[in-house]
């Protein structure tokens, strides 16, 4: 079964704004983009579009939110935090406000809109930011848990989702713990840690090559017992994400192990490129080595290589 992730943060949003009148519905024009308009149905006094202003809403959420309200305000992952890195230094995370931000369209997955809509280095900037949370869950199910979970973490959340539908890889109605990676499956001379929907990607290479798989929803804080302990286990990483090569999960597990247990890595994810059109995100995953059988491949290189 597919199903969107943007679809399930619109559902997961209202459900909240049902049950917790402090919750705001904030956009930068994209509110049927990012999947929130049954929140403006049902709660039009807490609905905000600010207009294609990302900076300047970046700010107003700040605002509210040091006010006692809980601002989630969403737009395109390029956009946010894109154009408003600065808003969201200086207004959100210097005042530790309690403002939730939602970058919709992650990656390849707004494949038919091109470079300029295709966020590859969202994850890069936001963990970065000190007091920012950095979620990036594996599918619909996930995703809607981590918005209740946003909603009751006191600070700064970022949370990355996929417009295009994907498989269902956990369960419904689970609790979702910030800070915490899964072991999706036990294993040996192998482990496979990826992040966000792409998770799907590695189940079939975990499979066939008897290795460990971690979902690593939470990139930042990173989880960084269940991951020495699993490399310490196994000998060899391979990280997986639909972001760029440079900042994002991948340099986060290397910065661990790098410290904590040198070993043998591989970082799989976008090359050194900004995304372009292409009739589907599966044509870009070819493109750039995201495919099946090329995590297969690198992950038998691991295998013999070490």
């Amino acid at each position: 079964m597919l199903y969107s992730q943007r679809d399930a943060y619109g559902e997961a949003l209202l459900d909240l704004g049902r049950n917790n009148d402090q919750v705001l519905a904030l956009t930068a024009d994209l509110a049927s983009s990012t999947r929130i308009e049954k929140f403006k149905k049902y709660f039009p006094d807490r609905f905000f579009n600010l207009g294609v202003a990302e900076q300047n809403a970046a700010a107003i959420a700040a605002g509210m939110a040091l006010e006692g309200l809980i601002p989630f305000l969403s737009s395109f992952a390029v956009f946010l935090p894109g154009r408003c890195f600065d808003q969201i230094r200086v207004s959100i995370c210097q005042n530790k406000a309690n403002v939730k931000l939602v970058g919709s369209h992650l990656g390849f997955s707004n494949s038919g809109d091109g470079a300029s809509a295709q966020s590859v280095a969202d994850i890069a900037l936001m963990r970065s930011l000190p007091e920012m949370v950095v979620l990036s869950p594996a599918d619909a199910y996930e995703t809607a848990a981590a918005v209740e979970a946003m909603a009751n973490y006191q600070g700064p959340v970022y949370l990355r989702i996929s417009r295009a539908k994907t498989p269902l890889l956990t369960e419904k109605n689970r609790k979702f713990n910030i800070g915490k990676a899964e072991i999706l499956k036990k294993g040996e001379g192998l482990t496979i840690i990826a992040t966000g929907p792409i998770l799907a990607k590695a189940t079939t290479a975990a499979e066939k090559l008897g290795a460990e798989l971690i979902n690593c929803s939470t990139i930042k804080p990173l989880d960084k017992e269940t991951i020495i302990s699993s490399a310490k286990k196994t000998g060899r990483v391979l990280t997986i994400e639909e972001h760029s090569i440079f900042g994002g999960l991948g340099s986060a597990v290397a910065e661990l192990l790098g410290q904590e247990y040198p070993l043998p890595i591989k970082i799989m994810g976008i090359p050194d490129v900004f995304g372009e059109s292409a009739r589907s995100p599966e044509e870009l995953y070819q493109k750039y080595g995201l495919s099946e059988e090329k995590i297969l491949e690198e992950g038998e290189k691991l295998i013999s290589n070490f």
